[in-house]
């Protein structure tokens, strides 16, 4: 048997068609949901990136005794079991904090991975080059404009280069039996930097909000912000619509387990909160997220009320 996952960082149940009815600009999330059991019941354990990405290597919930870190000598990854026992699991990323501090003992459980540069404040671009910046993002943004440069220069995003390397991925070993592929991209997590901002959105430009509540000078910039997620979602909808043809391509449903997933959701100025800060957690668009998982052994599709969390 194989495996497909797709993991996202802060993707919004509420901005995804299968969840929203009134959503209509992601239709390969609603392709892969016609194909697929769709959770309607799955919710956060920890949270955010790394403590999430614990209690998905462990199954065991995080924030009962720690907050961000790396893997403890002690935790059993259930990658590095798939490794040890007859199943080559391979990781694409280019979720950063697998290489920093922190978060640096994830990705050499898996018995093989690649990595893409670029994402937010990865240190990918020199950053030498003074440029202004508002005070809550100071040094981080100054060095996410160095990456964008570098980005634009090559006409190349991060999410897409990931999607690109699990298309290579799965033509060249579709074949083969024992395998788990995890296809994992920082997006849509802030800040919202996409193809579509070559188009002029209405308003100021605001694609990195602070975590802290909405300021009265901010509320008028909450629907420009929202324009600006749905950019990046777009394009993490056309990278779900590249795995679905591969599926179709090599009829990998008759033997490959799909799962789509993510860490936690995203506060757009619901609630006058940005981001994902101390009590907003709790509000369900940042706690219930989206899961669909697509079993070949049984093939059911459909929706399920199961509770499940990350762990």
């Amino acid at each position: 048997m194989k495996a497909i996952m797709v993991m996202y960082d802060s993707l919004n149940r509420h901005y995804l068609g299968p969840y929203n009815s009134s959503r209509s600009d992601t239709p390969n999330f609603t392709r892969l949901a016609n194909n697929c059991m769709v959770f309607d019941k799955s919710y956060v354990g920890s949270l955010p990136c790394m403590p999430a990405r614990r209690e998905l290597h462990t199954g065991r919930y995080n924030f009962l005794h720690r907050s961000w870190g790396p893997l403890e000598p002690f935790d059993d990854s259930c990658f590095e079991i798939m490794k040890n026992n007859g199943v080559h699991s391979h990781l694409i990323s280019d979720h950063y904090h697998y290489w920093e501090d922190g978060g640096c003992t994830y990705h050499n459980r898996y018995a093989s991975w690649e990595i893409v540069r670029g994402q937010e404040g990865d240190h990918w671009e020199p950053n030498i080059k003074k440029r202004e910046f508002p005070p809550h993002l100071g040094q981080m943004m100054s060095q996410d404009q160095a990456n964008r440069e570098k980005i634009l220069q090559q006409d190349k995003f991060p999410i897409e280069k990931t999607f690109d390397l699990g298309m290579k991925f799965i033509e060249k070993f579709h074949a083969e039996d024992n395998w788990f592929l995890q296809i994992e991209t920082f997006d849509p997590h802030e800040p919202f930097f996409h193809r579509r901002q070559k188009e002029k959105i209405a308003g100021p430009e605001f694609d990195w909000p602070h975590y802290a509540q909405v300021t009265d000078a901010e509320r008028p910039w909450k629907n420009n912000l929202r324009e600006e997620y749905r950019g990046l979602l777009n394009m993490c909808d056309v990278g779900i619509g590249r795995v679905l043809d591969m599926m179709d391509k090599y009829n990998l449903w008759e033997d490959t387990l799909l799962i789509i997933n993510t860490d936690h959701g995203y506060l757009l100025g619901e609630h006058d909160w940005w981001a994902k800060a101390n009590d907003a957690n709790f509000y369900e668009e940042v706690s219930h997220t989206p899961l669909f998982i697509y079993d070949p052994r049984s093939k059911k599709t459909g929706r399920s009320q199961q509770l499940n969390s990350c762990a």
